[in-house]
């Protein structure tokens, strides 16, 4: 909490690189909010392919793994699961279902972090309880010797730390001082520091990186898997998080390193879908009606350029056919050649 408590005191500045982070992340959203609304059963084997990834992804992070063969039978079945591996990653999948499902209208409170630890942790006897002994974080040394590299909070504290996390979400995500990607990212921090389960955090903090993605107006995780993207670059989460959480209990940390991963996360989500959304084959006339629904979207004078950012599945040819056909009746040109402008007629 001591990341969203530096938020709520306007104790921080916003670097140049998490305003580009968010530029980008703003123009993005716009693309898939319009390829949503045009195309959504294409989008289904989407759906399909980030539930098995994120599933897999965030169980393998934390060194649990089930058998490839046996990923499909786990996710989407309901099989006999074989061992306690295959329990938690069928349990991850059902903390994914509850939140795909309910989305906003599931609330970022402390039941539902006690009730994702519990789905996600399956049948462990401490499923959905908090620690009761201290968690530290210990760092293996080249040498073989170990230390402790963070302290987490004590298990007396835990439970009012985790309350008073999720009033700050629900004041700030309410009052919108400040980027609710910001905020999503400084929560997350905040969670893991906290570290309030004797096992399955980061499990949990990733659960809540999609859930409060929804709450925030961004559900790119719904269609690219976030865990997947951070198991790729796993090295740099744990860097970025090392760095973030030095000198937290005294709100003296540096959260950029942390809050600036998770926005190229959700960035490098955003860059996936505009490619494997663009890939899927469309039925006839489907891109033809993402060109005309980017037409009505555009305020002022447009050019292709601008159309192909709208619609990069869609080829330079046929926007300007679609462009020629309307012109006259809903469009006007306003100049000669391919670099002409053009401008809605009403």
């Amino acid at each position: 909490m001591n990341t969203l408590q530096l938020i709520q005191r306007q104790a921080l500045n916003i670097p140049m690189t998490a305003s580009w982070y968010l530029t980008d992340i703003g123009r993005a959203q716009g693309l898939q909010d319009l390829f949503t609304r045009q195309a959504p059963q294409r989008l289904k084997v989407l759906r399909e392919y980030a539930i098995a990834q994120s599933a897999v992804s965030s169980n393998r992070i934390e060194g649990v793994e089930i058998d490839k063969s046996r990923i499909g039978t786990v996710v989407f079945g309901h099989p006999a699961l074989k061992d306690r591996d295959e329990e938690e990653v069928a349990g991850y999948r059902d903390a994914l279902n509850l939140i795909h499902k309910r989305g906003v209208n599931l609330t970022v409170s402390e039941e539902t972090i006690l009730t994702l630890h519990k789905l996600s942790r399956g049948e462990i006897w401490d499923a959905g309880q908090y620690k009761d002994k201290p968690v530290d974080i210990i760092e293996r040394l080249p040498n073989g010797d170990q230390r402790v590299r963070f302290r987490s909070v004590s298990p007396s504290e835990t439970p009012v730390f985790t309350r008073k996390l999720v009033e700050l979400w629900a004041d700030q995500i309410r009052e919108r001082n400040i980027s609710p990607l910001i905020l999503l990212a400084a929560f997350n921090l905040d969670f893991l520091c906290i570290h309030p389960f004797r096992d399955g955090n980061g499990r949990v903090s990733r659960l809540l990186l999609l859930l409060t993605c929804y709450h925030a107006g961004i559900d790119v995780g719904h269609y690219v898997s976030l865990e997947r993207l951070i198991e790729e670059n796993k090295e740099r989460y744990y860097e970025t998080l090392q760095l973030s959480s030095k000198g937290w209990h005294e709100g003296k940390h540096d959260p950029w390193p942390y809050i600036g991963f998770l926005l190229f996360i959700i960035k490098k989500a955003y860059d996936e879908f505009e490619v494997r959304a663009g890939q899927i084959a469309a039925p006839r006339g489907e891109k033809t009606s993402l060109i005309e629904a980017a037409i009505r979207q555009q305020s002022g004078d447009f050019g292709v350029s601008d159309l192909q950012n709208v619609c990069p599945s869609v080829g330079v040819d046929l926007i300007r056919k679609v462009l020629k056909r309307l012109k006259g009746a809903s469009v006007e040109c306003l100049g000669r050649g391919q670099s002409a402008r053009w401008r809605k007629l009403n």
